[in-house]
């Protein structure tokens, strides 16, 4: 796969290359390589582990890095369900509650849990790019509030993006206690 790092199997992470706009690129486009960008170091701070790697813990916390991988992914399709497509979450996540990617991710493969995370955001991608096709980020999203309001799509590109943001950071801690990976953005071609 593009952008894979050196030494890891080509099916551990999603592109690592960050894809810079023109500085005067317009809302969208700076907005989209956000959440790319913010995808990419996420990538690198939990491609190519194996299965102790992703289990280690950084106490006081429990959190894992397979236990972000994996919620992460249902992040990712919770949101596109909810907000993107209205349509029904994903049928893996079905009927698990919420934190059940926390408390599941120690039992599943290195392999399942990248691949899980990998398909989740070609699904969000793709929604995301028929949608914004479609109407723009003004348009208002598939969600409605308790008082019946729907927040803009533009709304929810940015809880996305925030949403990686912090665990990113999460993922950065973690990754430094297991073998002392460190930095903002993945090594670059």
């Amino acid at each position: 796969m593009e952008g894979s790092l050196p030494g890891m199997p080509d099916n551990s992470v999603l592109e690592t290359v960050i894809h810079e706009p023109s500085m005067s690129a317009g809302e969208l486009e700076m907005l989209q390589f956000a959440l790319e960008r913010t995808r990419a170091q996420f990538a690198w701070k939990v491609a190519g582990l194996d299965t102790a790697g992703l289990r280690q813990l950084h106490p006081p916390s429990t959190m894992t890095l397979g236990g972000l991988i994996k919620h992460v992914a249902r992040c990712e399709d919770n949101l596109t369900a909810a907000f993107v497509t209205g349509e029904p979450v994903d049928p893996w996540w079905r009927g698990a509650d919420a934190d059940s990617a926390w408390s599941t991710a120690a039992d599943d493969p290195p392999d399942e849990l990248y691949a899980l995370w990998r398909a989740a955001v070609e699904r969000s991608r793709t929604a995301w790019a028929r949608v914004l096709v479609d109407g723009g980020l003004d348009q208002p999203s598939k969600f409605a509030t308790p008082s019946g309001e729907h927040p803009n799509m533009r709304r929810a590109l940015i809880d996305l993006i925030e949403h990686y943001i912090r665990h990113t950071g999460h993922a950065d801690l973690i990754r430094e206690a297991v073998d002392g990976r460190v930095g903002e953005d993945p090594p670059q071609p």
